[in-house]
């Protein structure tokens, strides 16, 4: 634990203001982009953090985040320095923690061989001379993450593993997962943290102390100051399953903004973590010192804490055998009307390099096998009903079976559809490159129904100027329209209108359901 302290007399050293408790921002480290995961190297001179949607980044604006490094250099940190093409691509890419001596960096999602990142657990970098190596992948098995985010932590010790993600036993949308490493090198199946710690909502950015015995992570599942809090909670037993009720950091960390990535060095006495407090909406690197009384109290119950009980896990988990995983899932499901509840016979096409089709016979019940290590646009397809469309990631070997659902709407004057894969960049009226299937497939379900007359409708949600809400929410409706209309579309055959955030389907207070304001969708006003 002396690293720990050299960190501290680093860190403090570099800055001024300091010396009670409180936080800071580190100004060189941050912009204004959007700054998360930051961790620090044990020697206290290097930190390594994620950038998104920085034009150096490999996928430029468009990119969802970046590894940058920042250097100590006397007193001061050096700006930001992208990490390069090893460590980093166009998808997704972060530090989930580093060995005790500094030698390996645990990154998260799996790397492949044309370099793309799958959402599939953690992957080991070596220092390789000034720089790393190409990351080795960690097997974990029966990982699954169906959520749109992923954030972890692999201890010093490279022995355990906790992320959140969407996964086969999620009570709601992300919860918290842990995975153990036994003596023998294997990894345990991943194990959710139950329901004292894990909500009906996002559970997120977890971050367990090098005993293991306690776990910090961000929420908005629970009454707090702003959209996530920083909380943390005590692991009572070897089980991974019975926590202590967590406890909210308090005003000293949490705002009326969102923090996340809350990073303690307990023996030094501070704490990394992001917030977006002051910082235009994005997240902003920071440095806290908790009051001594909490310090205290932490270091007590660590003392408190029986021997480390990481290995009975991996005993409890791993006493029936896993078999090998197939290469293959099995998808399956049902298919009705959304009004009646009746079943439907339709076309079910999963498409990426190929495509698969199955037809749900008169009872809408579907099975189809495809290989797991896709990425899939789903379409649903039936005559006089409007299509449905999802986004399907199932790049692991690790998962066998899924159940998925659909329900299609009549095609009928006032039914809605709201078109969850047309997305934009943040702020503009730019679509992203994922925004063209779905909008290939309204193209296709106009020009099927020529009679069909449509209503493109924009929303946001209620944060910011309302007349900048509903200025954006016309661009985005006028950049939709102009695509149809492009792809053979009469325009005549779609109206349009800007919402702005005054007609929300859903609680504007978390970001988790404030999310699905900010929509497109259309309605048929005429058949």
């Amino acid at each position: 634990m002396r690293y720990y302290f050299l960190i501290c007399c680093l860190l403090i050293c570099s800055m001024s203001g300091m010396s009670q408790a409180g936080q800071i921002s580190f100004k060189s480290l941050n912009s204004e982009l959007d700054e998360q995961s930051p961790v620090m190297s044990s020697d206290g001179k290097t930190m390594y953090f994620t950038v998104a949607s920085h034009p150096q980044n490999i996928g430029g604006r468009r990119d969802k985040g970046d590894i940058w490094q920042s250097v100590l250099i006397g007193n001061e940190w050096s700006a930001p320095i992208h990490m390069g093409s090893v460590l980093n691509n166009r998808e997704y890419n972060a530090v989930a923690g580093l060995s005790a001596d500094g030698n390996e960096l645990y990154l998260l999602g799996h790397y492949n061989e044309n370099g793309d990142v799958k959402t599939q657990g953690f992957s080991v970098s070596r220092k390789k001379g000034t720089g790393w190596s190409t990351p080795q992948n960690v097997s974990i098995p029966y990982f699954l993450n169906r959520g749109s985010t992923f954030s972890g932590h692999v201890t010093a010790a490279g022995n355990v593993f906790v992320y959140s993600g969407e996964g086969y036993t999620s009570l709601g949308v992300e919860d918290i997962y842990v995975s153990v490493k036994n003596a023998s090198g294997n990894w345990s199946e991943p194990k959710n943290l139950g329901r004292n710690i894990n909500t009906s909502f996002q559970e997120m950015c977890p971050w367990l102390s090098e005993d293991t015995h306690f776990l910090y992570f961000a929420s908005n599942g629970r009454q707090g100051y702003g959209s996530f809090d920083i909380y943390y909670s005590e692991r009572l037993d070897d089980t991974w399953a019975k926590w202590s009720a967590p406890v909210n950091m308090g005003a000293g960390v949490n705002s009326e903004g969102r923090e996340l990535y809350y990073i303690p060095y307990p023996d030094a006495g501070v704490a990394l973590f992001t917030s977006t407090q002051n910082s235009d909406g994005y997240g902003d690197v920071k440095l806290y010192r908790p009051p001594k009384e909490v310090l205290d109290s932490l270091m007590k119950k660590a003392e408190e804490m029986p021997p480390d009980t990481v290995v009975k896990l991996v005993e409890i988990v791993r006493e029936k055998p896993i078999t090998a995983p197939e290469k293959f899932v099995k998808i399956w499901g049902k298919i009705t009307d959304t009004g009646t509840g009746n079943p439907i016979a339709a076309k079910v096409n999963f498409h990426s390099d190929s495509n698969f089709q199955i037809t749900a016979g008169p009872d809408g019940v579907y099975s189809i096998n495809v290989p797991s290590v896709d990425e899939y646009s789903i379409k649903v397809e039936s005559p006089g009903f409007v299509g449905s469309f999802e986004k399907l990631d199932i790049r692991t070997f690790e998962m066998r079976e899924l159940e998925m659902n659909f329900k299609l709407q009549p095609v009928a004057v006032g039914a809605t559809v709201n078109l969850k894969s047309v997305l934009f960049q943040q702020s503009t009226a730019n679509l992203l490159d994922e925004s063209y299937d779905e909008l290939d497939m309204v193209v296709d379900f106009l020009k099927s129904n020529p009679n069909v007359e449509i209503e493109l409708a924009g929303h946001t949600d209620n944060r910011g100027l309302q007349v900048h809400n509903m200025r954006l929410s016309r661009e985005r409706v006028e950049t939709v329209k102009s695509y149809l209309v492009e792809k053979g579309i009469d325009d005549k055959r779609i109206t349009g209108k800007g919402y702005g955030g005054i007609k929300p389907i859903a609680d504007n207070d978390a970001e988790v359901t404030r999310r699905l304001n900010r929509r497109v969708e259309f309605t048929i006003v005429k058949n």
